[in-house]
């Protein structure tokens, strides 16, 4: 009669793989949740809240230093900026267009304007080289 061998150890290695490939699944799909690239069907109902569509405003620095608001591009104030992003609340996306030749003080002070309230919605808009 043959003597069974102890088993003393467990070989852990394949476990292991199978969490990574289930770790790297779960990530890819949050990224995609959170970039809205999966569609949700959202059930109907009558009490529902109105579609919520967060709101953009659009901030451009001109060279010489000019702050210009929205798409008709109005000359505005430091104070009006202000009071425009107090108004947008923390949803509203902050698009920022500055010139390539504006002084770089003038960008410090939007984004200490934003810091300050604590504003986080923020994208610099660039040219593709």
């Amino acid at each position: 009669m043959k003597k069974m061998k102890r088993f003393d150890t467990i070989n852990v290695i394949p476990f292991i793989d199978i969490m990574l490939v289930l770790l790297v699944m779960v990530l890819t799909t949050a990224t995609f949740v959170k970039t809205g690239l999966i569609s949700v069907d959202l059930p109907e109902a009558k009490s529902a809240a109105s579609k919520h569509e967060p709101r953009e405003l659009k901030l451009t620095i001109q060279k010489d230093g000019t702050l210009m608001s929205g798409e008709e591009n109005t000359p505005i104030t430091l104070a009006e900026f202000e009071q425009q992003v107090i108004a947008g609340g923390k949803e509203m996306t902050v698009a920022l267009y500055s010139d390539e030749k504006a002084e770089f003080k003038n960008f410090v002070v939007v984004m200490d304007v934003l810091k300050r309230l604590g504003h986080e919605q923020l994208y610099i808009v660039t040219d593709k080289k």
